[in-house]
């Protein structure tokens, strides 16, 4: 069962399009604080997630001295069955997360946010093409039980089947680099004498 938070928020908070689907806004509070190094005016990361906020557009949320806090973005997190695996792989962690993805911009926002994952398999493929920025912020209370009750109704274990290997020896006998189970019209590297055994 889902907890009491998905009924609450139902009204224009979360969208359930379906049983396997739920899609729930969350906004993405983004720290600014000032550059290390002289290439580098500010160093931008994510921070902190916000369940069932309302849109925004890098609003100022707070200053402190140099460093600033924006709601850069409200994005769908999205939670499909098929990925329940992953959430409880993700839940199991340390410290259980949401993968925000932040991307540089040529238009006067300085990052764009792409997406927010509760996948760390995603969030990892998103780290392998070295073109964004992912940053790993901690759940809050609320979000994980949603996500935890989201995958513990949908995860199916699957048993672990191990292949049987095929009994018939074939390194008994080597005869150049032909296999023997395979006819073959014409051998270079076969002796005439075998090649009439397999005919």
């Amino acid at each position: 069962m889902l907890p009491e938070c998905v009924t609450t928020h139902q009204s224009g908070r979360i969208l359930i399009d379906d049983a396997r689907h739920i899609a729930l806004p969350l906004g993405v509070i983004v720290r600014r604080t000032p550059g290390v190094t002289r290439w580098a005016k500010y160093a931008w990361r994510a921070v902190a997630v916000l369940p069932g906020a309302a849109q925004a557009d890098w609003q100022l949320l707070r200053e402190e001295g140099d460093a600033a806090e924006f709601h850069a973005a409200t994005v769908p997190l999205d939670l499909h069955a098929a990925d329940a695996e992953a959430y409880l792989h993700g839940l199991h962690s340390e410290t259980p997360s949401i993968y925000v993805i932040l991307r540089e911009t040529t238009d006067e926002r300085p990052l764009e946010v792409v997406l927010a994952t509760a996948s760390p398999y995603e969030g990892q493929d998103y780290a392998d093409n070295g073109d964004d920025i992912v940053e790993k912020v901690p759940m809050p209370p609320q979000l994980r039980e949603l996500v935890e009750a989201f995958a513990d109704d949908h995860y199916v274990h699957e048993d672990f089947i191990k292949r049987k290997r095929d009994k018939k020896r074939i390194d008994l006998k080597e005869d150049g680099k032909g296999d023997p189970r395979i006819h073959q019209l014409s051998d270079v590297y076969r002796a005439p004498g075998s090649r009439e055994k397999l005919n």
